[in-house]
């Protein structure tokens, strides 16, 4: 897995319109000349926001992704939670480095209770 090459291609694809049409068009094309791995491809094809978090892709690069696609900001929040609930621990990143565990973790390690969920 390379995180530099995945947050790249997003980086790219948030700022170039020829790329989001070229991502549009077919994502494999859009794909050339950065050097991911199978896996990371099906993550941004289907978009999984989970897995690329888990990844460890920045979240200023992933938000930008996920408004792309027309997901709204507390679905990009849960679907976050959902990654790490899904596929573990955030594996690279700032948030690998920060030892992000989830919002219910730091509220239990602060002894605070979680307002997750509620509205």
């Amino acid at each position: 897995m390379s995180l530099y090459y995945v947050q790249k291609f997003l980086y790219e694809l948030n700022r170039d319109p020829k790329v989001q049409e070229s991502y549009r068009q077919d994502p494999e094309v859009a794909y050339q000349g950065f050097d991911l791995t199978d896996e990371e491809k099906r993550a941004l094809t289907e978009p999984d926001i989970g897995l690329l978090f888990v990844f460890g892709v920045n979240g200023q690069i992933l938000m930008h992704f996920a408004a792309f696609h027309q997901v709204d900001w507390q679905d990009y929040l849960q679907k976050m939670r959902d990654g790490v609930d899904e596929h573990g621990e955030v594996r690279d990143g700032v948030y690998k480095v920060t030892g992000y565990e989830g919002v219910e973790a730091h509220a239990s390690a602060l002894g605070q209770e979680s307002n997750i969920g509620e509205e």
